[in-house]
C-alpha cells in the first residue's frame, strides 16, 4: 500500500492511481480524516516499489504480506489511525457493527406471501432488525425443494416482490440469497442486503458481479473453508470498491461423528479471531451451525459472547409445516427469548470490548 502525505493534492494522489494502472494494477483509494492510502490490487510481482516510494506527495510504500489486505486492520489503521474497531454497515434505519445487537430472522424459504406475512409479524414483534427469507435454495439433491425461484423467472420475481413488499410493511430491511449470476440484477432490485451463500463463497465471479451492485453484502463461510480462505474471498468483493461486507460464521463440517449431534459444528473461536483479522462486522447462523432447534438458545448465546455483530435465525410459527429444514427453525415465541437473552449478553460483552474499539464509519 502506498501512503500519502497528509498534505498530498488530488493531482499527485491521481498521478499515483495513474502509474499504478500503468503497471496493469487497480488502485483502491481509500481517504482518511489525516491522509490517503492506496491500495494494490492485482500482481505485485510487477511493480517497482522504489519507483512509487520517490513519486511526489509519497510518504511511504509498505508492503502488506496478508492475500486480504482491504479489509485487515493492518491495512485500515494507516489511513484511520485505528488500531481496532468495526465498520458500521447501514441499511436504513439499521445499523450493523455498533453496540445494538443485530438479529436477523424469517422463514428459511418463501413458500407463499400469506406464509411470509404471518412469520414476518411474528419475528418483527419479538424483536427483529431485518428479515430474512430465501427465495432460491441451493440444495445438495436435486429432488428437494429448491425455493420458488427455481420454477421460473416469474414465480422469482413474485416471491421477491412478496418479500419486499413484507418488509416495507414491518418496517423490516430483507437479506435474500443470490444463487447465479443470472439473478444478480433482479435480486438487487428487490432486496437490500444481497446474501452469498456457503456453496458460493468461493464462485469469483459471483462475488465480484454483487459486488458491483453497490449493496450491502452478507458473505457466508464456505462449511470446509479456512478463516484466511473466507476473509481472502470477502477481498474479491472489497476488490470492487464495495466494503460494506458482513461476515457470516454459519458452520463447519464435523469431525468424526459429528454430523450424529449436530448438522455443522458452529466455529465460535472463528469469531474473536476474525475480529482481529478485519474490521468487517461479523455476525452468526446458529441454526445451520446446528441444525437443531433445540441447540439454537444456547449457541446463540454462545455466539454473542464470543463477539459476534448479530444473529440470522431460521423462524417459523409451525416448523413442523416448513418445506425446507424445519428441524432447525424455531417459532417467534422462542426467538423473543433468544434476543432478550442475547441482548443481556451482548451488553456485558460489548461494554468490554469496546473499551479499547471505536466504529469506523
Amino acid at each position: 500500500m502506498i501512503i500519502m502525505k497528509t498534505e498530498a493534492t488530488e493531482k499527485q494522489i491521481d498521478r499515483v492511481v495513474k502509474e499504478i494502472r500503468k503497471y496493469g494494477l487497480r488502485a483502491d483509494v481509500s481517504r482518511g480524516e489525516f491522509k490517503t492510502v492506496i491500495g494494490l490490487i492485482g500482481d505485485e510481482r510487477k511493480i517497482p516499489f522504489d519507483h512509487f516510494a520517490a513519486l511526489p506527495g509519497v510518504k511511504e510504500v509498505i508492503k502488506i504480506e496478508i492475500p486480504y489486505k482491504l479489509i485487515s486492520r493492518e491495512y485500515h489503521k494507516f489511513f484511520e489511525g485505528l488500531e481496532s474497531g468495526t465498520k458500521v454497515v447501514e441499511i436504513g434505519n439499521v445499523r450493523i457493527g455498533n453496540n445494538e445487537l443485530i438479529v436477523m430472522a424469517g422463514p428459511c424459504a418463501v413458500e407463499s406471501k400469506k406464509q411470509l406475512f404471518r412469520i414476518a409479524e411474528g419475528v418483527k414483534k419479538a424483536g427483529t432488525h431485518i428479515l430474512r427469507g430465501g427465495v432460491f435454495k441451493p440444495r445438495s439433491s436435486v429432488h428437494s425443494f429448491q425455493g420458488l425461484g427455481a420454477i421460473d423467472w416469474e414465480t422469482a420475481e413474485k416471491a421477491l416482490m412478496w418479500l419486499k413488499e413484507t418488509g416495507e410493511e414491518f418496517e423490516l430491511p430483507v437479506v435474500t440469497e443470490v444463487r447465479g449470476e443470472a439473478y444478480v440484477d433482479l435480486v438487487a432490485e428487490y432486496a437490500d442486503i444481497l446474501q452469498i451463500g456457503a456453496r458460493n463463497m468461493y464462485n469469483q465471479d459471483l462475488l465480484t458481479t454483487v459486488a458491483r451492485k453497490k449493496k450491502p453484502v452478507l458473505l457466508k463461510r464456505h462449511f470446509g473453508a479456512s478463516i484466511e480462505e473466507f476473509l481472502s474471498f470477502a477481498e474479491y468483493i472489497a476488490a470492487e470498491g464495495n466494503k460494506d461486507i458482513i461476515l457470516c460464521e454459519r458452520g463447519i463440517v464435523p469431525v468424526g461423528k459429528g454430523r450424529e449431534y449436530t448438522r455443522y459444528t458452529l466455529d465460535l473461536a472463528a469469531i474473536p479471531a476474525i475480529r482481529k483479522e478485519t474490521y468487517l462486522p461479523i455476525i452468526a447462523d446458529p441454526s445451520h451451525g446446528t441444525g437443531r432447534r433445540n441447540l439454537i438458545f444456547n449457541m446463540s448465546c454462545a455466539a454473542v459472547a464470543a463477539g459476534a455483530h448479530g444473529l440470522m435465525i431460521e423462524v417459523h410459527y409451525n416448523p413442523l409445516e416448513a418445506l425446507v429444514d424445519g428441524q432447525q427453525a424455531i417459532t417467534p415465541d422462542e426467538l423473543e427469548n433468544i434476543i432478550k437473552a442475547c441482548r443481556e449478553i451482548s451488553q456485558i460483552i460489548g461494554s468490554k470490548m469496546n473499551e479499547s474499539q471505536t466504529d469506523i464509519r
